[in-house]
């Protein structure tokens, strides 16, 4: 995980999210990361996260079996066209077909995988490189968005 951590908190203008007990985040959250393209340190209002680092399952999101201790996942909104070249189908199609336990192996991320959405399962020597190439590209994306809103004076 540092790894990727590394490469994110590199980017200029990232702003991460990361809850820890007493942070005012639920309990929920606490020890995942959340990716924006925030220059001014503020959480955008109308803005998700481009990438999340997860290191628990959540209520409604339990296909990849994080909760077993060291296990964690990253999350990239990579759109339809990166999604189709990387998985070779587009997004929306049932996603019951992939085991999304599988480590370091890309898939339709288990919850949001019809919006462009991608996830690894502990990047490693397959995934690692071409994640944080994809976590590039999501950050430049929500870049141009940021800056196709200030220029409109839409934040």
């Amino acid at each position: 995980m540092q790894r990727i951590l590394e490469a994110v908190r590199a980017l200029d203008g990232v702003l991460e999210l990361a809850p820890t007990e007493g942070s005012g985040f639920p309990e929920l959250a606490w020890g995942d990361h959340f990716f924006y393209y925030a220059p001014d340190g503020r959480v955008p209002q109308r803005e998700q996260p481009y990438a999340t680092i997860v290191t628990k399952d959540y209520p409604d999101d339990t296909r990849s079996g994080l909760d077993p201790q060291g296990r964690w996942r990253l999350n990239v909104h990579v759109g339809a066209a990166a999604f189709t070249e990387l998985l070779g189908r587009e997004p929306g199609l049932p996603e019951e077909s992939y085991d999304c336990t599988v480590p370091d192996a890309f898939f339709p991320h288990p919850v949001y995988g019809a919006l462009g959405w991608i996830a690894v399962v502990d990047p490693g020597e397959r995934t690692a490189s071409e994640a944080i190439g994809l976590v590039r590209r999501a950050h430049e994306a929500a870049r141009r968005r940021a800056d196709r809103r200030a220029a409109t004076g839409d934040r």
